[in-house]
């Protein structure tokens, strides 16, 4: 497994023991990620682009690693990726940099896994 999939494993058990003991905050969650990232005027993929975006804008390494692979899943080209990465680099300066090439080692692993 790579890193970017372990980074979401890694999550799993200690959020699955959270969401036992606030089930209310993690239903609420799903829901509105449901609803946000519904096909509609933006495509999935658009909007799991989007996502990367704001995951280096938070420097969020879990965020990043989760809406990469679902950027993948949605068949986000490796274009289509590289130039979203472009716009976070260009909106975030510096630590865009640092961030955008993580994002563009998850997107290869996971491209490998499900592309």
């Amino acid at each position: 497994m790579g890193h970017f999939q372990d980074e979401i494993k890694a999550t799993q058990a200690s959020a699955r023991e959270l969401r036992e003991r606030i089930p209310d905050v993690y239903e609420g969650f799903v829901h509105m990620h449901r609803a946000a990232f519904t096909d509609g005027a933006l495509s999935p993929k658009t909007k799991e682009l989007i996502a990367v975006g704001i995951a280096i804008s938070d420097r969020c390494e879990g965020c990043i690693a989760s809406h990469t692979r679902m950027a993948v899943r949605h068949g986000a080209t490796e274009q289509e990726f590289a130039e979203a990465l472009g716009v976070a680099i260009q909106m975030n300066g510096g630590p865009g940099t640092v961030y955008a090439p993580k994002a563009w080692a998850a997107y290869q692993e996971f491209k490998e896994r499900y592309g």
